[in-house]
C-alpha cells in the first residue's frame, strides 16, 4: 500500500470521528440519560431518602451528562461493556460467544443470495424487455413485497412442519451434518428476501452498462455474451455492486437477524439483541448499537479503499 493509499486511510478514519461521536451521543442519550429509570427496580418496598440516593449514587444517575459520556466513550474503547442485567454474564463474553453463530448462520444467506442475484440480474439485462426479464423482475417484485415474517413462518410451515426436512427450532449443531440441516430453512428465507432487493439493484445498473459506449465497442467487435457480461459489465459495475454487498455485513456481523434468530431460537447476536430489548438491558442495546456504528465506519471506510484499488481513475481523488 503506498503512501497516498494511506493517507487516504487516515483521512477517511480522522473524518469518521465526529460521525462516531454523533452517533453515540444519539444512542447514548436515547438509550441511557433518557431512557428507563432502574432506581425503582433496585430498591425495595417504602425506600428511604438515602435509599433511593443511594443507589442512584451507585448506578451513576448524580453525575453530569458529558461525565458520563466520557466515561461511557473510555469503556467502549476498552471494550469494558458492562454486565447483562439479567444473567451479569460480561457483555463481551456474550457477543463472543453469539457473533459466530450469526456468523455461520447468515453468512452463507449473503453469499449465495449475492450470486445468485448477479447471475439473474446478468440474465434479466441481456434479455431486458423479454420474458426471462419480465419473470426474473416479476418474481425479484414478489420478494419484496412480502413481509419477511410472512415468509420466514412460510418456510417453516412447508420445509419443517409440513414436509419435515429440517428443523425449525433450536441450534444443536455437533457436525457438519447438522449445521446444513440447522441453516437450510433460514437461508432460504434469506435468500428469497435478498434476492429481491438484489436482483432488481443489480439489474439497474447493469442495464445501465449495456447502453455504455464500451460495451456497444466490444459488442461491434464481436465479443461473446458471456465475455461481454463478465469483463464488460460486471467489470463496470463493480463499484456499486461492491458498495451494497459491503454495507450488508456490518448487520450481520453484530445485529444478526432479529427475525430469523428469534423466530427460529438460535442463539445468534439477533436473539439477544431482541430479549435486550424486551428486558431494557441498557448495557448490551449499547453495545450492540455502539458496536454497529463503529462497523458500519469501518465499513464505509474499506469500500472506499476497495473501489481505489478496483477502479484506478478513483486514486487521483
Amino acid at each position: 500500500m503506498d503512501r497516498a493509499l494511506w493517507g487516504f486511510v487516515a483521512r477517511r478514519l480522522l473524518g469518521a470521528i465526529p460521525l462516531l461521536l454523533g452517533v453515540t451521543l444519539i444512542s447514548f442519550l436515547l438509550t441511557v440519560y433518557f431512557g428507563p429509570d432502574k432506581t425503582w427496580d433496585l430498591v425495595g418496598l417504602n425506600p428511604t431518602q438515602a435509599e433511593v440516593e443511594q443507589i442512584r449514587e451507585q448506578l451513576g444517575y448524580d453525575r453530569a451528562l458529558p461525565e458520563r459520556y466520557v466515561e461511557f466513550l473510555l469503556d467502549l474503547a476498552t471494550l469494558d461493556l458492562g454486565h447483562v442485567e439479567a444473567t451479569g454474564e460480561r457483555v463481551t463474553e456474550v457477543l463472543r460467544r453469539t457473533i459466530p453463530v450469526s456468523l455461520m448462520l447468515l453468512l452463507p444467506g449473503l453469499v449465495l443470495g449475492t450470486v445468485l442475484a448477479l447471475l439473474l440480474a446478468m440474465l434479466a439485462a441481456w434479455y431486458r424487455g423479454r420474458w426471462l426479464d419480465r419473470l426474473i423482475t416479476g418474481v425479484s417484485a414478489t420478494g419484496m413485497s412480502l413481509s419477511f415474517l410472512v415468509i420466514i413462518i412460510g418456510f417453516q410451515l412447508i420445509f419443517g412442519v409440513g414436509l419435515g426436512w429440517f428443523p425449525v427450532r433450536g441450534w444443536v449443531v455437533d457436525d457438519f451434518g447438522d449445521y446444513l440441516r440447522h441453516i437450510a430453512v433460514p437461508t432460504l428465507a434469506f435468500v428469497f428476501v435478498s434476492l429481491g432487493y438484489n436482483t432488481r439493484f443489480f439489474r439497474a445498473v447493469m442495464v445501465n452498462e449495456l447502453s455504455s459506449d464500451q460495451v456497444m465497442n466490444a459488442r461491434a467487435f464481436g465479443a461473446s455474451p458471456f465475455s461481454l457480461m463478465i469483463n464488460n459489465v460486471l467489470g463496470n459495475a463493480l463499484l456499486p455492486i461492491l458498495t451494497r454487498v459491503m454495507f450488508s455485513v456490518p448487520p450481520i456481523l453484530i445485529t444478526g437477524s432479529l427475525l430469523i434468530e428469534s423466530h427460529f431460537s438460535i442463539p445468534g447476536v439477533g436473539r439477544v439483541t431482541y430479549e435486550a430489548i424486551l428486558s431494557g438491558d441498557q448495557a448490551l442495546l449499547m453495545a450492540v448499537v455502539s458496536l454497529s456504528s463503529v462497523l458500519y465506519v469501518l465499513a464505509l471506510t474499506l469500500t472506499d479503499l476497495l473501489c481505489r484499488c478496483a477502479d484506478p481513475r478513483l486514486r487521483s481523488l
